[in-house]
């Protein structure tokens, strides 16, 4: 710059000037740049994580955001770090810029694979013995916000980094980034879901027996259990949180009909079988109630689900058995992955059915073709049925 200043121009020409350090100094120079920066975001990266992993067995819940959603430092001390040393390629050239960036975000992908195995491992290690740590769904309920955090991070250093988007190798890098952050957000939330339904065990081993014609509250218990939980897991950010109750209630739903499945009551008589459609009608409704309540404002809709349950209690409560195969190829045609196994164990639980209309009803049903609902998500593919054998170890 001084030796082109215009003063100068009549002594030196600027353009025959070689450069002051030669191209194959400058290159070497940012190849031992690049090298060091790798070996020190990893560093920083592994650092950070464990620092991160400390804080999840405190005794203390984690912070939370300005809206009231839990979360750890983590996204931003790992965003902060990538920030700075973007700043500094910035001010040498575009190239190292990009260069940066690109390395930022590879890094960032082995760095979010130990994230998720620090989650797993957070989790097993809970499981051992479930008081501890004190704090365990909050800090999990973090993990899982920290990844909304991570996402929306990472558009935002694109935006401010990079000149054209789709820059070869960044944008594969941000679609693998994204897909394991779902991942883990996925696993954080079934793995609070099993926390839940851990609690849930005793309640559901109630559901339809004796003890629950008679008038057991297992279901009262079930949903102020659920809508307890749900209170903790209002902090988690909206898009976790809205598939989270979607599966909640899938998961509710799949395992009171496993119960009925289970075949742990036969109906005596036709009053027995209408006090129990009619108890299997009103939980349906408390579950709708509940679930309509905690997905208020998220837009989940799985009103359809219940249904099920409605539609299996119309099977219970037919009074006359000769219209039961019509009743039975009405919920087949509605839930077209109904196996034989289902329909055997539910008119075992109506009690009246003998072995060969079981049969006629089967073989009829096999012979029919179903036009399912394009919008029904199969649900008792998820769903067993014990065999004899089975149930005679349970007991």
């Amino acid at each position: 710059e001084m030796m082109g200043n215009s003063e100068l121009a009549p002594e030196v020409d600027v353009n025959s000037l070689n450069p002051l350090i030669s191209q194959n100094a400058v290159d070497q120079l940012l190849s031992k740049y690049m090298s060091t920066l790798t070996s020190n975001i990893i560093g920083w990266l592994r650092k950070a994580l464990e620092t991160d992993k400390k804080d999840w067995i405190k005794e203390t819940e984690p912070e939370a955001d300005q809206d009231g959603y839990y979360q750890t430092t983590l996204p931003a001390i790992v965003f902060q770090m990538f920030e700075q040393n973007l700043q500094v390629a910035a001010q040498i050239s575009e190239d190292l810029k990009t260069k940066v960036l690109l390395l930022c975000l590879q890094q960032m992908n082995s760095f979010l694979t130990r994230y998720k195995e620090g989650a797993q491992l957070y989790k097993e290690e809970h499981l051992k013995n479930r008081q501890h740590p004190q704090c365990y769904v909050q800090y999990m309920i973090a993990v899982i916000n920290n990844c909304q955090t991570f996402k929306e991070s990472i558009i935002s250093l694109k935006r401010k980094y990079l000149k054209n988007e789709m820059e070869e190798g960044t944008s594969s890098s941000h679609a693998n980034i994204d897909v394991i952050l779902d991942i883990i957000a996925k696993e954080g939330c079934s793995s609070l879901l099993d926390e839940v339904f851990m609690d849930l065990e005793p309640h559901l081993n109630e559901l339809m027996t004796k003890k629950w014609l008679i008038g057991s509250n297992a279901v009262d218990t079930i949903c102020v259990t659920v809508e307890d939980y749900f209170n903790d897991f209002a902090r988690i950010k909206k898009p976790y949180k809205k598939k989270m109750t979607v599966e909640a209630h899938r998961r509710v739903v799949v395992e009171y009909i496993k119960a009925i499945m289970l075949k742990r009551i036969s109906f005596k008589n036709a009053d027995e079988r209408k006090e129990g459609a009619e108890r299997m009608a009103k939980e349906a409704d408390q579950f709708r109630f509940l679930f309509k309540k905690l997905a208020a404002g998220s837009g989940g809709d799985t009103e359809g689900l219940c249904d099920i349950i409605v539609a299996i209690a119309e099977v219970i409560k037919l009074t006359d058995p000769s219209l039961l195969y019509l009743e039975v190829s009405t919920l087949v045609s509605k839930y077209p992955d109904i196996r034989d196994d289902h329909i055997a164990a539910l008119l075992t639980v109506r009690g009246d059915a003998s072995r060969d209309m079981k049969q006629t009803i089967i073989e009829t049903l096999d012979q029919g073709s179903s036009q399912p609902n394009p919008n029904y998500v199969p649900i008792f593919k998820e769903i067993t049925v014990p065999t004899l054998s089975v149930q005679k170890r349970l007991k």
